[in-house]
């Protein structure tokens, strides 16, 4: 599988990283294992989860996803194989929340425990937190790596003008600065993403590993009609994509796959790993065809009118328009 440097930093990662959101909510402890080791196998080593996974779930209290992980790399000593990232910051319950220095020292030890390891390759402000200054978040995470327990550090959820403000702390003040940006990117939301951060991606050459890059299930062309999202668990997530302008998107995701003979799933991945400033999609697999859809999307190469059709198609303005 073809790897890529993510940002400036010494990690080299492949060009699809494993989304982790789903372990232990919509897949079993059993099923995460298999899947696991059917993704390793192939060179998908790049796992990227969070703490609050799977937070939402009733009866769940965050870190269920983590603990998977973490069971999972005890087996066999897998660390030194994988490249793993998670993230601080969302609310894991009274008082748990934000990147203050004081919460990110007590989450990342929470973090490391689950994941039954010393230190994490990757470890993001899952979104930005206004009420703490830049500096005193980027010098907690500068104190992790000189510590060991983390390697690097990357955003998600940050607009461009505070990425970039972030970006300026750290340079002026010798901190540790993030390598990698993950925003939402994905065929059907394109704009903020080009217009607002790429333009800082590229001019500090981060890393981009966008979530939703399947816009919640919705760019394998599982969703055809508004009742098959009735009643999903994602189903009103993708409610924004079910109209004339995102039938058209499926339309032209559906002709593209035909010429490749693949599918519309591997198309959107493909079409997204050749974006401008784009290092590896994260993409969630729940069955194994989902987990092959990943894999081959790696070896899809698209010919250049086949890009033109899905950028005209899948363009801000026309979808302004929908």
């Amino acid at each position: 599988m073809q790897r890529i440097k993510l940002g400036k930093s010494d990690l080299e990662v492949p060009v699809i990283c494993l989304g982790g959101n789903v372990f232990g909510w919509t897949m079993s402890e059993a099923d995460s294992f298999r899947q696991l080791d059917v993704a390793l196998e192939a060179g998908l080593n790049f796992i990227d989860t969070a703490d609050v996974y799977s937070r939402w779930v009733p009866g769940h209290q965050g870190g269920e996803s983590e603990a998977i992980l973490g069971k999972w790399l005890a087996k066999g000593n897998k660390r030194s194989n994988v490249i793993l990232a998670t993230k601080v910051g969302i609310e894991m319950g009274e008082g748990k929340k934000g990147l203050a220095p004081a919460y990110i020292e007590q989450a990342v030890e929470d973090s490391l425990r689950r994941l039954q390891t010393d230190y994490i390759d990757l470890y993001q402000a899952h979104k930005d937190d206004e009420h703490t200054p830049l500096e005193e978040t980027l010098a907690a995470f500068d104190k992790l790596v000189m510590q060991g327990k983390v390697r690097h550090i990357g955003a998600s959820n940050y607009s461009g003008a505070r990425l970039a403000k972030a970006l300026q702390v750290s340079k002026d003040n010798g901190l540790v600065s993030y390598i990698s940006v993950q925003p939402q990117y994905n065929l059907v939301a394109r704009e903020d993403f080009e217009t607002h951060l790429l333009p800082v991606v590229q001019e500090h050459t981060l890393g981009v590993i966008p979530y939703y890059s399947l816009a919640a299930g919705f760019l394998t062309g599982k969703y055809r009609s508004k009742k098959d999202a009735d009643g999903k668990a994602r189903g009103g997530t993708v409610g924004k994509y079910l109209n004339d302008w995102g039938w058209n998107v499926l339309r032209a995701l559906d002709e593209v796959a035909s010429a490749h003979k693949s599918t519309p799933a591997r198309v959107a991945l493909a079409w997204l790993m050749v974006q401008p400033g784009v290092t590896a999609p994260i993409a969630s697999a729940t069955s194994d065809q989902h987990l092959t859809d990943l894999i081959e999307a790696t070896r899809l190469k698209l010919d250049h009118a086949s890009i033109q059709k899905l950028n005209t198609v899948s363009t801000p303005a026309v979808a302004a328009k929908a």
